[in-house]
């Protein structure tokens, strides 16, 4: 089945937060988001290098809306979820990368405003995003993978529930241009997910 005609919700709702595909618009909040969290993304994220300008978050906003519909890439910013299930400050994105929708594959990614920390937000919408992968687009493996190095994000796999497989010894680089190990945890159909 071509992935254009798999019907992807645009919106998640967890307890607390609400995880959205980009929309025209999104550019400033992501701006400033972006700009106050750079020191802590930038080790990591190779997108993270440079102050991006209102103009650069914009279109980064509109082209993430064009690759979700393509099914290319599942992109979703992270807001408070307010009463009525509103949409407050956004805080952080996540999102489903690296897809193969023959294999039923996905990977996970994510990262959290600066100023949050402590409030278990990735967790809850990493746990949210992987019960979409599997009950309803019906995965057979989901991972979690990152800089060996990155002990915060390890967490977040750890506490979603995902299974520590082993460390690709220096399979990337860091957006330094150093070699990288990278850790991988997944879940698995028929191993932490139940059979279909």
């Amino acid at each position: 089945m071509d992935p254009m005609l798999i019907d992807v919700p645009e919106r998640l709702l967890t307890e607390r937060f609400v995880a959205r595909c980009p929309q025209p618009g999104d550019g400033a909040a992501v701006n400033a988001a972006v700009c106050e969290t750079l020191a802590e993304l930038r080790p990591w994220m190779p997108w993270a290098q440079a102050v991006p300008t209102l103009d650069e978050s914009e279109l980064h906003a509109r082209r993430a809306q064009a690759k979700f519909r393509l099914r290319e890439d599942l992109m979703m910013f992270i807001f408070e979820r307010l009463p009525g299930d509103r949409e407050g400050a956004l805080i952080g994105g996540s999102g489903l990368h690296r897809m193969d929708w023959e294999a039923r594959r996905f990977e996970i990614g994510y990262w959290r405003r600066a100023g949050h920390a402590q409030r278990g937000i990735v967790t809850e919408v990493v746990t949210a995003l992987n019960r979409l992968c599997f009950d309803t687009l019906a995965a057979r493996r989901v991972e979690i993978r990152m800089d060996a190095n990155n002990v915060a994000s390890r967490r977040v796999a750890e506490r979603a529930g995902f299974t520590f497989e082993g460390v690709l010894r220096q399979d990337n680089v860091t957006p330094a241009g150093e070699p990288r190990d990278t850790c991988v945890y997944s879940r698995v159909r028929g191993v932490e997910e139940a059979q279909a």
